[in-house]
């Protein structure tokens, strides 16, 4: 078996998580702790180091930026006392003012948000599903394959479509959409499954072979 201490201490926090399969137990609480403060810990330094510091503290320190003759100062300064008033909500008296921030940011990324995924997944998509159909035209296969496609985007787009009561015809694709919804969401989440898996099968390997020292 191995005598590093960071092995021993890995498959200990690995056999904590695995106790879980038999019933919830303080050994698993420890080690989701530990994970959970890990990450956070992590998290935050890397935010402090990539973030905070190249864009904000350096900048302010060596920009000779001024209050009053560059925009460049507000520029920094705005956002960030933002990001602090968000920290207000833990202050019982003051919390409400943490709700301006939190408005500006959700407003500010949301309008960015929907922009970027119209522009890199809704338009995309919708080009892609028409070559699809015009493209496939040698190829039998690939031809049913964009037929089926198209169908099953348009009768999606139909069942999200709640401008119409979903009766009659537009009921039947809509129904046909929920179809294709269930399809892709079994096929993400068996995807998911094969993710966890994978994870599963490298911490067996791990306890097998750099702790026990089998392979």
């Amino acid at each position: 078996m191995s005598t590093e201490i960071g092995i021993w201490l890995g498959a200990f926090l690995t056999l904590c998580i695995f106790s879980f399969l038999y019933k919830d137990n303080p050994f698993f609480r420890f080690a989701e702790s530990v994970f959970a403060g890990v990450s956070l810990g992590y998290y935050i330094g890397q935010t402090f180091g990539q973030t905070l510091v190249p864009n904000v503290i350096e900048p302010l320190r060596s920009g000779g930026f001024s209050p009053f003759t560059s925009w460049g100062w507000w520029n920094l300064i705005i956002p960030m006392a933002l990001g602090v008033i968000l920290y207000a909500r833990y202050v019982g008296k003051i919390a409400w003012v943490a709700r301006f921030a939190l408005a500006i940011y959700v407003g500010y990324y949301t309008g960015i948000d929907f922009m970027q995924r119209l522009q890199g997944e809704v338009l995309p998509q919708s080009a892609d599903t028409i070559v699809g159909l015009t493209a496939g035209w040698g190829d039998p296969v690939a031809w049913i394959s964009s037929i089926i496609i198209t169908v099953g985007v348009l009768a999606v787009l139909v069942y999200f479509f709640f401008s119409a009561e979903h009766k009659g015809v537009v009921g039947g694709v809509s129904k046909l959409g929920i179809w294709f919804l269930m399809i892709s969401f079994g096929a993400a989440f068996g995807y998911t499954i094969m993710g966890r898996i994978s994870i599963l099968i490298g911490r067996v390997v791990y306890l097998l072979g750099e702790w026990i020292g089998l392979g």
